[in-house]
């Protein structure tokens, strides 16, 4: 037997090494969900990545919710230090040493690795769409006779979920500039806070150089199948590289990337292939780190198959509902639901609780509407249009509310956020039953204020429950409109000093939203 393949063996007796990339603030939560999910092993966190070691069967690595991208590990060492002045011909002869080394065992036993993964991704995906099919042919059978709207919806989620599944399938070419749909910029955005490898081997374009992820799939499966000793000697490849830091003044992501490329092809004979390789070698070199791997999946986990309209960033969402520590029987909600993420995302991890999401505007309302019909959540989440500064809900009645205050800088707002989110705040808190959690996305300048309000408050009477009651036009059983209602707290937020004294503050996280930072803040609702 090869020592290439006897080290594919101990490799999955160990477990296989893995990192994901992350947004800012978002290592933490993917460290402890490796570590809940996966009962992941020598855990090693760098900012924006997470590497760990897990057996776990690769589907349920692909179903991480904190991830932004994952890849199988090749190579983590310190970083690279390159002497002042040095040669051209020196600078390649230590990257080659240190990125490539003389083994080729260990890229050898990489590419077995991967191979084999993306074997068992393949299996997953074909046992998920029999699923779907089977599915899809009983509903239809017990059902009768389908209206078009409702197959016309089922043919739409089943092509979505294929085009997330399907590494197979080839991927479209990005359109230039403002031809990018909304959905595709957004979801290809970086979120750690450091652009994705830009540089690829060989003199490849700017358009091919933003492909890099997306498209190293479409030709797995000729490897993925029946992959051994023999089929690792045709691999074709490219090399996508990032360096920063004062390595970058001394060489480029180009002349790194020639040099990776040509000495991968001296030592494993693997063929260069810009436009359509069987797999791409990511290379990050900074000041604290020297990391290669390989992508393990065509589209960042990030991209949710279940949501067909996105809002707030997915892993953002994710996390929120974590901090939330949503458990079975719990009433959620959320005042300000938008296109419904939040929802969503705590409905997926949570499938025993009943969730409901707040809007006062009803074109969010019907998105959310749709986004849950999509992600077929319609008997455990509702909708209700209301305006959260006037919850139409009794006092005590919910176990946890999650809220991501609109910055208005995506979306437009009808209320000044600054002026409105003392009332805002309170209705939470009046809503909430003691011991419920609290959690709130803010920006940056909402967290200064709330943070200014909140000694203050403490100090200050509290509002008066019953007299809140009154006003929604619960206990009356009047209910005025949305409109007539916020003006009515408007002025009377003015008259009086709205308190959370009753909000024990647990945590404050700093978490990349991609073009700014956003803060997520948990409360606990203690005894009056």
């Amino acid at each position: 037997m090869s020592s290439a393949l006897e080290t594919e063996m101990k490799e999955a007796d160990s477990g296989v090494r893995y990192y994901c990339t992350a947004g800012n603030g978002m290592e933490r939560f993917l460290v402890e969900e490796v570590k809940r999910k996966l009962a992941a092993e020598d855990i090693h966190q760098i900012p924006g990545k997470v590497l760990f070691s897990s057996s776990a069967a690769i589907h349920r690595v692909c179903d991480l919710k904190a991830a932004e991208r994952l890849f199988l590990l090749l190579k983590q060492d310190p970083p690279v230090r390159m002497p002042t002045h040095t040669s051209p011909a020196k600078a390649a002869s230590l990257l080659q040493s240190r990125l490539l080394g003389d083994s080729r065992g260990r890229w050898i036993s990489a590419a077995v690795t991967w191979s084999r993964l993306q074997g068992e991704l393949a299996s997953s995906r074909n046992a998920v769409r029999a699923s779907a099919t089977q599915r899809v042919g009983e509903n239809g059978r017990g059902s009768g006779k389908q209206s078009d709207e409702g197959e016309e919806g089922r043919q739409e989620s089943r092509k979505r979920a294929q085009e997330f599944t399907a590494a197979e399938e080839s991927v479209e070419k990005r359109p230039r500039g403002g031809e990018q749909s909304g959905r595709r910029a957004e979801g290809l955005q970086t979120e750690d806070g450091v652009r994705e490898p830009e540089a690829v081997c060989g003199a490849g374009s700017g358009e091919e150089v933003e492909q890099n992820v997306e498209s190293c799939g479409r030709s797995a499966d000729g490897l993925g199948k029946d992959a051994g000793w023999e089929s690792v000697g045709n691999v074709s490849f490219r090399i996508s590289c990032k360096c920063s830091g004062s390595l970058s003044r001394c060489v480029s992501t180009q002349e790194v990337s020639k040099v990776m490329g040509v000495g991968l092809s001296r030592l494993l004979g693997w063929k260069a292939d810009v436009r359509n390789p069987n797999l791409e070698i990511n290379v990050y070199l900074s000041d604290d780190y020297c990391l290669l791997g390989i992508p393990l999946t065509r589209l960042p986990l990030a991209n949710r198959s279940y949501i067909k309209t996105t809002g707030l960033r997915s892993t953002i969402a994710w996390a929120m509902a974590s901090l939330a520590q949503i458990q079975p029987g719990f009433c959620v909600v959320d005042p300000m639901c938008g296109v419904g993420t939040i929802l969503i995302e705590a409905a997926k991890e949570q499938q025993a609780a009943c969730f409901l999401g707040v809007d006062i505007d009803d074109g969010q309302l019907q998105k959310a509407d749709e986004n849950i019909a999509f992600a077929e959540l319609q008997s455990r989440v509702h909708l209700l249009k209301a305006s959260s500064m006037v919850l139409p809900l009794p006092s005590a009645s919910v176990d946890a509310v999650v809220c991501d205050l609109p910055f208005g800088r995506k979306f437009s707002t009808r209320e000044n956020m600054a002026e409105s989110l003392p009332v805002i705040l309170s209705e939470m808190e009046r809503v909430l039953r003691v011991g419920g959690t609290l959690v709130v996305l803010l920006s940056p300048q909402l967290s200064c204020l709330l943070k200014k309000r909140l000694p203050q408050t403490h100090a200050g009477p509290k509002r008066n429950e019953a007299a809140a009651e009154s006003q929604t036009g619960i206990e009356s059983g009047l209910v005025s409109s949305p409109e007539q209602q916020i003006t009515q707290m408007q002025s009377s937020s003015s008259q009086e000093t709205v308190t959370v004294s009753s909000l024990a503050h647990q945590t404050t996280l700093r978490v990349s939203l991609g073009a700014i930072d956003g803060l997520i803040h948990k409360y606990v609702k203690t005894l009056d």
